[in-house]
């Protein structure tokens, strides 16, 4: 992972979450579909630049994926970009493991 990516701990990026940022999960279809994180705005890692009108510049942004590699790729693409892009470490399976609001069964 690139170490110039900001990450937070789960229960840091819900704090953010709650404070206005927005949580972006880049997951595919499927993994979307079998479970995220409650709240969650979706677009797949490989929509993320056509769809960048989609996204808040007047926000942060903590972008989750299953694990937190890919999450990390695109935090880094978004903040080259010029987003306030953050990392959630350890993704979809930190986030449910924390206790953190979750809608379906698997991360």
């Amino acid at each position: 992972m690139n170490e110039s990516v900001p990450e937070v701990e789960p229960s840091e990026g819900k704090r953010r979450v709650e404070a206005g940022a927005v949580l972006l999960d880049v997951r595919n279809p499927d993994e979307w579909e079998t479970g995220h994180a409650s709240d969650a705005t979706w677009i797949p890692m490989g929509d993320i630049e056509a769809r960048l009108d989609e996204l808040p510049d007047d926000a942060e942004i903590v972008v989750i994926c299953r694990s937190g590699a890919r999450s990390a790729t695109v935090t880094d693409a978004l903040r080259r970009w010029g987003y306030d892009a953050t990392n959630l470490a350890g993704g979809s399976l930190a986030w449910r493991d924390a206790g953190l609001p979750f809608e379906g069964d698997v991360a």
